[in-house]
C-alpha cells in the first residue's frame, strides 16, 4: 500500500526544498516528487503515456488533466518507496476532484494527508522577489519579477479555500507554518509525515 502525502504552497513558501530534503534524510522509506518531475519522468522512459505528455510540451500546451492524474498515479504505483511526497498538486479544484476520483478506486494508493505550507503573501513576496536581487545579472529566474509573481500568487489563492475545505471535510488537511527558519519547518513536516506512515 502507497500512502501519499500532497503538499500545497503559495510560491516562495519552500514547500519543494522542504519536501526534496525530507525525502533525502529518510531515502529508504520517502521518496519525493514534483508534478514536473514526474511529466519529464514519463517523457524519459519512452512509454506511450510519456510520448502524448511530450506531444503537448513540445508545442508549449498545457498537458490535459486526465493526463497528469494517470502520471501521478503511474509515478505513485512505480516508486521504489511505500510513502511519496507530491508537491505543487492540487493546483485546481478541477485538478482536486479528478485526482480524487481516481485514488477512490485505487486500493493499492492512500491519501494520508494534504499538507499545506502556509505563508502570508507578503513572506512570499519578499521571498521571490527578494530572490531576484540576490541573483547575480544574468542570472534572475524568469518567475522572479512582480508581474509574473502576481499571477502565480492569484493561480495558487484562487481556488485554495475550496481546496482548503475540501480536504478539511475529509480531515486531511494540516496547516505547517512556513514563515520559520527552514530546518524548523523540515522538523515540523517530517514529524507529521513519520506520524502517518
Amino acid at each position: 500500500m502507497k500512502k501519499l502525502f500532497l503538499i500545497i504552497g503559495a510560491p516562495g513558501s519552500g514547500k519543494t526544498t522542504d519536501a526534496s530534503i525530507i525525502a533525502e534524510k529518510n531515502s529508504d522509506t520517502i521518496v519525493h516528487y514534483s508534478t514536473g518531475d514526474m511529466l519529464r519522468e514519463e517523457v524519459a522512459s519512452g512509454s506511450e503515456l510519456g510520448q502524448t505528455i511530450e506531444s503537448y510540451i513540445s508545442k508549449g500546451a498545457l498537458v490535459p488533466l486526465n493526463i497528469i492524474v494517470d502520471t501521478i498515479v503511474s509515478a505513485i504505483k512505480n516508486a521504489p518507496v511505500d510513502n511519496v511526497l507530491i508537491d505543487g498538486y492540487p493546483r485546481s479544484t478541477e485538478q482536486m476532484t479528478a485526482f480524487d476520483e481516481l485514488v477512490s478506486k485505487e486500493d493499492d494508493i492512500e491519501l494520508a494527508s494534504v499538507i499545506e505550507v502556509r505563508v502570508s503573501e507578503q513572506v512570499a513576496r519578499e521571498r521571490i522577489l527578494g530572490r531576484r536581487a540576490e541573483a547575480a545579472p544574468g542570472e534572475e529566474r524568469s518567475d522572479d519579477s512582480e508581474e509574473v509573481f502576481n499571477d502565480r500568487m492569484k493561480i495558487y489563492t484562487d481556488p485554495l479555500a475550496e481546496i482548503q475545505a475540501f480536504y478539511t471535510e475529509k480531515n486531511l488537511l494540516e496547516v505547517i507554518s512556513g514563515e520559520r527558519t527552514l530546518e524548523e519547518v523540515v522538523a515540523d513536516m517530517e514529524a507529521f509525515v513519520k506520524s502517518k506512515i
